[in-house]
């Protein structure tokens, strides 16, 4: 370049106001900064097109004329200038070449997705998540913790050791066939996943060889954030990359990761809506690195007396800043799966919500946020007595939005509640136990469709599983 010499600079724009630009995707730059677009918004600086730039040197100052098309809904004004601040060079001789002077913003680079899955790949995680969700199917959550589990059986005067747990699981891994149409994925927790029935088969085999895909619940809890109202996020990460290398061998082929939220009149904030965004998505896309089937799980507790207005606000805000996160990390959508709250009002609101306002609620939170290339959504049933999460799940099956995904079941607690009193801790309840369990699992495979007809709840079926701050 010479000085002195007036050049004609492409689609360029110094500016201190707000852009909008269809190429660049940059919104906000502050005086000195030279910005490359395809087109500036009217209401950035009230022209319309951007043609070109002129760069005129004199001395060691740069005049800069920036060269538009007047905006189309005006009278089609003749194509002109207009001066912007002048440009200081360091160099009085000559003009830098274009990259220095013309640096892009930080933010202004458009990231690139360096593939990491093969179509293989992709086709296998896609494959296993349709599995999981086909009509009529959903998940039984056996993913308690040692704790979690000490917790339900003090409620039956059993014990909490090993062999218990074995057993009550194993009854429920071997109800009869009636529960193969209703069951379309098991979640373990890391003991269950290694061990056996009576007679020594694996737990992992006995349900692959049902044709249920086996999961496994790969985070390790909530620890508090700092510097927030009580607020969670949650542990895991750090050997995440190798435990499911380990757990793909061991049979699983999806997981789970639980991160938690509570509505209170000052959370959840945007930190903790944010960490736990990334959380999840950074979990997921290392269970997809390893052909696991991510399933994301931002629950929203029950928790406090807010009404359903302000849950639906609260989970568009949760799920929109996830969905974010899964494409930040170049998740594969089609190859995951979405555990959500379903939008109820507080356990302590005082007013109550039909099933009907509940699913239209929910359903609207969700056409607002979850992109149709997620094959389902797995609700969790948030506390709700058995019957009303079938009841809900039922009316959210019937309600007239478009609904470009499976909606169907997660439940732990709510598949289990009945089953685990009747069962009580005897070996002669076994069968009642499973027949309890079995009759869930019906109602709620006929809730996911949306074909639910409820015979009014038995008295355990009825009752509310609440647990206030509620933790696996």
């Amino acid at each position: 370049m010479q000085l002195g010499v007036t050049y004609r600079l492409p689609l360029l724009l110094y500016s201190s106001d707000l852009l909008f630009s269809s190429k660049s995707h940059v919104k906000v730059k502050r005086r000195s900064k030279i910005i490359p677009v395809d087109w500036v918004s009217t209401r950035s600086v009230g022209l319309g097109i951007i043609l070109a730039l002129q760069l005129k040197c004199e001395g060691s100052q740069c005049q800069i004329n920036t060269v538009f098309e007047a905006d189309k809904g005006a009278s089609r004004a003749k194509v002109g200038s207009f001066p912007l601040p002048p440009l200081s060079l360091s160099h009085s001789s000559r003009v830098p070449p274009f990259p220095q002077v013309f640096s892009q913003p930080e933010s202004g680079t458009m990231p690139h997705a360096y593939p990491f899955l093969t179509p293989e790949q992709k086709k296998e995680l896609s494959d296993i998540a349709q599995k999981i969700v086909a009509p009529g199917k959903g998940i039984l959550a056996a993913d308690e913790s040692t704790g979690s589990v000490a917790k339900r059986f003090q409620s039956i005067n059993v014990e909490n050791t090993e062999e218990n747990r074995r057993f009550y699981r194993q009854l429920l891994f071997t109800a009869d066939d009636r529960i193969l149409p209703c069951i379309g994925g098991v979640i373990f927790f890391h003991e269950t996943l290694y061990q056996k029935t009576d007679d020594g088969k694996q737990f992992t085999k006995l349900i692959k060889d049902r044709g249920i895909v086996v999961g496994i619940k790969v985070d390790k809890g909530v620890v508090p954030l700092a510097g927030t109202n009580g607020e969670t996020t949650t542990q895991g990460l750090d050997g995440l990359y190798e435990r499911c290398a380990q757990y793909k061998k061991d049979g699983a082929d999806f997981a789970k990761w639980r991160c938690v939220l509570k509505i209170t009149p000052t959370t959840p904030s945007s930190l903790a809506i944010k960490e736990n965004a990334n959380v999840l998505a950074r979990y997921a896309s290392i269970c997809q690195m390893h052909g696991i089937v991510p399933i994301v799980e931002p629950e929203i507790l029950p928790d406090g007396d807010h009404d359903l207005k302000r849950c639906q606000y609260v989970t568009e805000k949760v799920l929109a800043a996830v969905y974010k996160a899964l494409s930040e990390h170049h998740v594969y959508l089609e190859g995951t799966l979405l555990k959500p709250n379903m939008v109820t009002a507080g356990h302590s609101c005082s007013h109550k919500y039909s099933p009907q306002e509940v699913a239209m609620a929910t359903v609207t939170a969700l056409r607002r946020t979850v992109p149709p290339a997620v094959p389902g959504i797995t609700f969790l049933s948030g506390g709700q007595s058995e019957e009303e999460a079938s009841v809900n799940l039922n009316a959210i099956n019937q309600c007239p939005l478009h609904k470009p995904w499976a909606l169907t079941f997660s439940y732990g607690r709510a598949l289990q509640a009945s089953a685990l009193k009747a069962w009580g801790g005897k070996k002669e309840n076994a069968k009642a136990c499973q027949e309890d369990f079995i009759k869930r699992a019906l109602a709620n495979s006929a809730a996911s469709t949306g074909k639910y007809v409820s015979s009014g709840a038995g008295v355990a079926a009825g009752e509310s599983l609440f647990v206030a701050n509620h933790a696996y």
